[in-house]
């Protein structure tokens, strides 16, 4: 440990060797389920990682508040609202956040008390018995959200759940490529899912991240881009 607490406060080669051991300790440590770790996460204190935090957060925002307000957008549904860091940058005339962690909504509902043009709910994919009652927006939205869909059956059920609940546009940000999975990560093609799944949506535009990932500055870049989807009928 002394060694490993020397090398990563030399600059650069302190920065990859940090990432090397992250990495290392998520593929090897075991990995207890996706609603599990997200829920222990923020009971923990922790938050939605750095993709909501910084430059990145802002990038997000400047992206989406423009598509809202060119579009005409007026309500959006978000699956994954986090701990609401993203949100409070957003600027929609009414806005439904969803998240399989209580803890999460529960921040979020004290986060924006008071703020009647919002509400969250739980997000409980394969409940039969959950409501499910959240109805359905001009624009699905989804920010960092499918690569942390380790389990192939949260994955499907998401994304179908997501584009049944928009009427006019999905916004995915996220990779889009396939990585075996890294303890909380598994990178997907899912574009190739909705290719297969969902033909009455075409993919319209796709905006590349100002802040591509680099693994010596990993809390300010991100592997994700956005990708907007229209529905055709």
């Amino acid at each position: 440990m002394r060694i490993r607490a020397t090398i990563v406060k030399i600059p650069v080669i302190g920065q990859t060797a940090r990432s090397i051991y992250v990495g290392l300790r998520r593929r090897f440590r075991k990995f207890s389920g996706s609603q599990t770790y997200w829920e222990k996460r923020y009971a923990r204190g922790g938050n939605s990682g750095v993709g909501s935090y910084g430059r990145l957060r802002e990038f997000k925002a400047d992206v989406i508040n423009s598509f809202v307000r060119e579009r005409g957008i007026t309500s959006v549904i978000e699956f994954g609202c986090g701990d609401g860091s993203q949100l409070s940058l957003a600027k929609y005339t009414e806005y439904t956040g969803l998240d399989v962690s209580p803890t999460a909504i529960k921040l979020c509902q004290e986060k924006f008390a008071g703020d009647t043009s919002k509400k969250f709910s739980l997000f409980e994919p394969g409940n039969p018995s959950a409501k499910n009652d959240w109805g359905r927006a001009d624009l699905g939205l989804s920010l960092d959200v499918v690569y942390h869909l380790v389990e192939d059956e949260a994955f499907e059920e998401y994304m179908k759940v997501l584009f049944s609940a928009a009427k006019k546009y999905v916004i995915i940000y996220s990779s889009d490529y396939d990585e075996s999975q890294s303890y909380h990560v598994k990178h997907r093609k899912f574009t190739r899912w909705i290719n297969q799944n969902a033909a009455d949506w075409q993919l319209v535009q796709k905006i590349d991240n100002i802040y591509p990932y680099n693994a010596t500055n990993a809390e300010n870049t991100s592997w994700s881009n956005f990708y907007i989807f229209r529905k055709t009928r």
